[in-house]
């Protein structure tokens, strides 16, 4: 399948840019900024959740829940961004816990972003990547025990070098170097010629 920040250049994805924008003020090349950034960490803490039996079955439940099926994902214009909101925030007091602000600070001062617009961006996001997970989960058939193949396909590209970049971010505490490390795999600061994930999300090579 297309990866998730594939995704966000199909109509689905333009329309919830747009309603990120207009709930939080922010222009659409900020939101799909935040966006490229905030989607592959949620993607890898939900990997590095699935490290015990425990976390795997939690997700392979929560994944089976109707509340995450294909409702969201054909009603999105009409959803509302407070609901889109309310549940991402129980999502990620799960998938992030206590990393949820320094992600949200890390992603604010990369991008110049008002951390609060970051905040409810990646909040509404939530939901919708688990809509798109579940989706994808029940058209595959995919049982617990291939959930991380589900998982690096939805991410795309990216390879297990950045997984565990993403990965050593979560289990820092705002490490200068690790956050670096991240944000240049997500912009292609550190690859020649562009590329990295938000460079091909935007063209880059």
């Amino acid at each position: 399948m297309a990866s998730i920040l594939d995704l966000l250049n199909t109509s689905m994805g333009e329309d919830f840019i747009a309603k990120a924008s207009n709930s939080t003020s922010e222009n659409k090349e900020n939101i799909s900024a935040a966006l490229g950034m905030a989607l592959p960490i949620l993607l890898g803490a939900m990997k590095k959740n699935m490290k015990s039996d425990t976390g795997v079955e939690s997700l392979n439940k929560a994944l089976n829940d109707d509340k995450h099926g294909d409702a969201l994902l054909s009603n999105l214009k009409s959803v509302k961004a407070s609901d889109m909101s309310s549940e991402g925030e129980k999502i990620l007091g799960h998938l992030l816990g206590g990393k949820q602000e320094m992600i949200t600070k890390t992603i604010g001062s990369t991008l110049n972003m008002n951390e609060s617009s970051v905040s409810s961006i990646i909040k509404m996001a939530a939901p919708l990547l688990m809509s798109v997970l579940a989706s994808q989960k029940s058209k595959e058939n995919v049982q617990s025990s291939g959930l991380g193949s589900l998982l690096d396909s939805v991410m795309g590209s990216s390879g297990a070098h950045d997984s565990s970049l993403i990965e050593t971010l979560l289990d820092k505490d705002g490490d200068g170097s690790v956050i670096d490390d991240v944000t240049g795999m997500i912009f292609g600061r550190n690859k020649k010629g562009g590329g990295g994930i938000l460079g091909g999300m935007l063209g880059g090579k």
